[in-house]
């Protein structure tokens, strides 16, 4: 019953928040009556919300965990790259983000001196920004949030976000005085620890973006951040939704209920086939023809060539819904902060046994977070730690695409994007089809039928249509899926 409390509080602010008019109720609190202590689960439920629905949904056919279901259409234009403003497929996200968290946020900071509570909106103002520079690049940042003053603020280039974002993240955190958090906080308990440790970790996250994008400044800051070595313990996770109508997991709520949309995709099966990976069996079905795990080329479904005349859902793995109802949505994984650890131990400080524990917790804790046994098993064999440092490298970031399968897909895209791991093959599907021998499992596949061209993957999401209707700023000509954010150069 708490959990549900909790959810419908945070609902509640959210609504409020994005400006819906609800005729001042007074059942309902506005204005001033909304206190911090309300506001602030609003925030996160609408930073979850903008992770866990949307971006969860069109990430994981990125990452190509999903394909579309081969007796379903909903998500036809994600699976093929037909995308473009009009699709409005970054609407919502926006909305959450820019009218739901970071007004909250702004509203928060005019109501409170608490410094810890102060410190706990910055580290969700940081995620959001994150989020949306990781997304689009540009976006609204030094004119952005001033309401009727500049209802069309500049957009600001990606790197002038982030690098904003953590200043203030440090000036935050400087400015603590050590007093307790006073805000309801279903995330992470007022552990003022723990927000600083959830903080490290976006810093970690963030600092390798803009390394790899060519700050090389960075390199120190992301060793010092390993020396020091705090950060949150478990995972911060939002985990507020219940096996109830009106309760449950946002994905599974707007986008799985009503019609199985999903299925699995070649890359993610072929991939836990090859290492004799158990986790196979979590949400993935076996395709009910032959009781085998199949996954589908992406981008396939329309095209017979690659799936004949008569393709239907039995004929691929369908992906197991029902334990979504109640999903917590992950802003950040053990796991994940596991791999990103080890990662660094090995690029920056050259520690091999360092970077090994650290590899291994990750594989550890997603084997433990999806309740499946055999870790150790998987670790002594197929996923050993050996070989030459690149090959280490790999196997840590397919191993990190692994884990963020069915908890963080907008993470595991960005992280692709990053890395290169998985690559893209040079074989198309139909040369997979034909010749198994020419693919590496894993790899991901250009769609089968590719709006943008053969060639072309997602590489980020257009500008929001709102944006572009409201905001004579919105930068022109507009971004293409096929455009890359600031800090993939590679």
């Amino acid at each position: 019953m708490k959990k549900i409390n909790i959810l419908a509080a945070a609902g509640l602010m959210l609504l409020s928040s994005c400006d819906l008019d609800i005729n001042q109720d007074p059942n309902y609190p506005s204005g001033s009556e909304i206190t911090p202590e309300l506001q602030f689960p609003s925030v996160i439920s609408a930073i979850a919300d903008a992770s866990g629905d949307m971006m969860f949904n069109y990430g994981g056919f990125f990452a190509q965990y999903f394909d579309q279901m081969p007796e379903a259409n909903q998500y036809n234009d994600i699976a093929e790259l037909n995308i473009d403003e009009s699709k409005d497929l970054f609407n919502r996200c926006y909305r959450n983000l820019y009218a739901g968290a970071l007004m909250d946020i702004e509203e928060i900071k005019t109501k409170t001196t608490n410094t810890s509570n102060l410190f706990a909106c910055q580290v969700m103002r940081t995620q959001a920004f994150q989020l949306l520079v990781d997304n689009t690049s540009e976006t609204p940042y030094t004119e952005a949030l001033k309401a009727a003053s500049n209802s069309s603020p500049s957009y600001d280039d990606g790197k002038t976000v982030y690098e904003g974002v953590l200043a203030e993240l440090d000036a935050a955190e400087a400015a603590l005085t050590g007093e307790a958090m006073s805000m309801t906080d279903p995330l992470l308990n007022k552990n003022l620890a723990q927000w600083k440790g959830y903080a490290n970790a976006l810093r970690l996250r963030m600092y390798l973006r803009l390394y790899d994008g060519g700050q090389s400044e960075y390199a120190s800051k992301i060793t010092a951040l390993v020396s020091a070595d705090e950060f949150f313990e478990g995972d911060v996770k939002w985990d507020v939704f219940s096996d109830l109508e009106g309760q449950y997991n946002p994905w599974y709520q707007s986008v799985f209920r009503l019609t199985q949309n999903h299925c699995a995709a070649y890359p993610i099966v072929s991939y836990m086939q090859s290492m004799d990976d158990p986790r196979l069996s979590y949400i993935i079905l076996p395709r009910t023809s032959d009781n085998t795990y199949v996954g589908q080329f992406p981008g396939s479904k329309q095209n017979p060539d690659i799936v004949g005349t008569s393709y239907k859902n039995q004929d691929v793995s369908n992906i197991d819904y029902s334990i979504t109802h109640d999903m917590p949505i992950y802003l950040f994984t053990q796991s994940e902060l596991q791999f990103l650890l080890a990662e660094a131990q090995l690029r920056f400080n050259n520690d091999d046994t360092a970077a090994k524990a650290a590899y291994e917790a990750g594989v550890t804790k997603d084997f433990a977070l999806r309740g499946i046994d055999g870790a150790d098993e998987f670790l002594a064999a197929s996923g050993a730690w050996t070989g030459s440092t690149e090959e280490k490298l790999h196997l840590i970031y397919m191993q990190k695409w692994t884990a963020l399968f069915m908890h963080d897909h907008m993470e595991a895209w960005s992280e692709i994007r990053r890395t290169d791991v998985p690559a893209l093959s040079d074989a198309t599907a139909a040369q997979i089809k034909g010749d198994i021998s020419v693919y590496t499992p894993g790899d991901l596949i250009r769609p089968a039928v590719n709006k943008k061209g053969d060639d072309n993957i997602a590489m980020s999401i257009p500008y929001s249509s709102d944006s572009r209707k409201y905001n004579v700023n919105t930068p022109t000509p507009a971004r293409q899926i096929t455009d890359k954010v600031f800090w993939d150069v590679k």
